[in-house]
């Protein structure tokens, strides 16, 4: 039996599949590691940690591998998406990574728009100037501490320096350079504009690869430290969303993903590199050669559940809180809930707006306000479908992952939400099973991404849309679009009073 190992680079966690050449998940790791939070808006990491945390994982999953090392033969990743990590000349870590989650570059995020123009940002990266993106990090290490950005010799996101300290060799593929506001998205080349307007050296950028290419082997101290063999071949992997949606098999046009973690992406597939969505999604190359997807984010997603279970139940189970959403009928009573925690990404990039329960009654019960925040999600994660099909898009079927598709009452309602057939998925394992197709392909066990997803991904059950529900909804659907509107004005008053 031949196998292969995706490493799925994550915010909190390091998770480790190993696959073998049916797609079946045979052995599966975990290692967690901390947030450097030193105030507030910053968030930080330390790249030794993954570095660490991945060796001890590889390790762990090997010492349970009882079959010939050389059997498995390939190794790739993915990993969370606009991480800052600095290198010297020497190639060693300047300072701590800044994270896609870190806010404290509004400053720069002017700065860029002021320099470049809004317009010619979108012509040249097909992206907005948003805290998260690595260009704004790059400019608040020039402007906050010269003396490192100085010493600066290139820049990598988390799993591509992952990736270089098991090889030796620096990459950075297409999926993950997209999200650095440097990268000519439609071109696939860094952009000399960008790079000239900030005064950054072109060797600053490291050299771009297929996500499916191969970058080198394990270095003998790594394989002997973990129990691969050196022979193993590294791919170089993908952006977290791009690998989530190979590995749910979103690989063709009218492909739609929805997948509900803390945060929540709706992801569409796209074969063209010149589609005009002014901004309002952002739009990436894929982990596929040659492809692209579009994607909005709703920020708090599985977020606003979790806080709602913490708050109002913290003892209880998910499936406790959830209990009788289902015999709540669509609306929740009149009761509607906006998902702002945490601000919002799309389609209003706006991190000042906060969340509300609108229309509470005396006659609600918590199965109510627990449909509501369900509903509320699904809402914003509407808009992102609105904004596809309102291109022209056609999106009659959505694969959904991650939190919401754990749950009967939830799919149903995104089926009745979307307007559009729900299927879940057999086997989901998100980024990591991506990051091994990639190796899987690289390796050459299929002829294209596309003929191993058929092997790899099944659909377990599919969920229709009940038209009375898809009536009620586009009603409320209406009136949650108004919300946003009408209390942005009242959450920019209520600002000083947050502590």
């Amino acid at each position: 039996m031949k196998y292969v190992i995706g490493v799925d680079l994550g915010t909190s966690a390091v998770k480790i599949l190993l696959v073998n050449q049916y797609g079946k998940v045979c052995k599966e790791v975990s290692k967690s590691y901390p947030l450097i939070i030193e105030k507030s808006g910053y968030s930080e990491q330390d790249p030794e940690e993954w570095v660490e945390k991945t060796l001890a994982g590889l390790a762990e999953l090997m010492e349970q591998f009882d079959e010939d090392i050389n059997d498995i033969e390939g190794i790739s990743f993915s990993g969370q998406m606009h991480g800052l990590v600095l290198l010297d000349e020497n190639n060693q870590v300047l300072r701590n990574a800044i994270l896609w989650n870190d806010t404290r570059t509004s400053k720069q995020c002017q700065e860029i728009y002021n320099v470049v123009g809004s317009q010619r940002l979108l012509e040249e990266t097909k992206n907005p100037a948003l805290e998260g993106f690595t260009l704004p990090k790059i400019l608040w290490v020039k402007e906050n501490e010269p003396d490192v950005f100085e010493r600066a010799s290139v820049f990598l996101l988390p799993k591509d320096y992952l990736r270089y300290r098991l090889t030796g060799n620096i990459h950075m593929d297409y999926s993950d350079a997209a999200g650095t506001l440097l990268l000519n998205v439609a071109k696939r080349e860094w952009s000399h504009e960008i790079i000239e307007a900030f005064d950054i050296s072109a060797d600053f950028c490291p050299p771009l690869v297929e996500s499916h290419a191969f970058v080198g082997t394990v270095q003998a101290e790594f394989a002997q430290e973990t129990g691969l063999s050196e022979a193993v071949k590294v791919f170089a992997g993908g952006a977290d969303n791009a690998c989530g949606a190979i590995g749910s098999g979103i690989l063709s046009e009218g492909k739609t993903l929805c997948s509900i973690g803390t945060s929540g992406v709706v992801l569409s597939y796209e074969d063209r590199n010149n589609l005009d969505f002014e901004g309002k999604v952002h739009y990436f190359n894929h982990g596929e050669e040659n492809t692209y997807y579009t994607m909005g984010v709703t920020l708090a997603a599985g977020y606003s559940l979790s806080w709602f279970k913490d708050t109002f139940a913290k003892e209880e189970a998910f499936e406790q809180v959830l209990a009788g959403v289902d015999e709540v009928p669509a609306g929740s009573n009149g009761l509607l809930f906006t998902p702002y925690l945490v601000g919002e990404r799309t389609p209003h990039a706006d991190s000042t707006i906060r969340g509300s329960f609108i229309g509470v009654d005396a006659s609600h019960e918590r199965k109510h306000f627990a449909r509501a925040v369900l509903e509320g999600i699904t809402f914003s994660l509407h808009e992102s479908i609105e904004i596809f099909r309102s291109s022209g898009k056609t999106i009659d079927s959505i694969i959904s992952i991650g939190g919401g598709a754990k749950n009967d009452a939830w799919l149903q309602m995104q089926a009745d939400i979307f307007n559009a057939r729900i299927e879940k998925l057999t086997s989901e394992q998100g980024p990591g099973m991506g990051a091994a197709m990639l190796a899987a392909y690289g390796c050459g066990w299929y002829p294209s991404l596309k003929e191993c997803a058929q092997k790899f991904i099944q659909t377990s059950k599919t969920y229709d849309p009940i038209q009375e529900n898809v009536e009620a909804y586009k009603k409320l659907f209406a009136i949650y679009q108004q919300v946003y509107p009408q209390t942005k004005e009242l959450n920019e008053q209520l600002r000083e009073f947050r502590k």
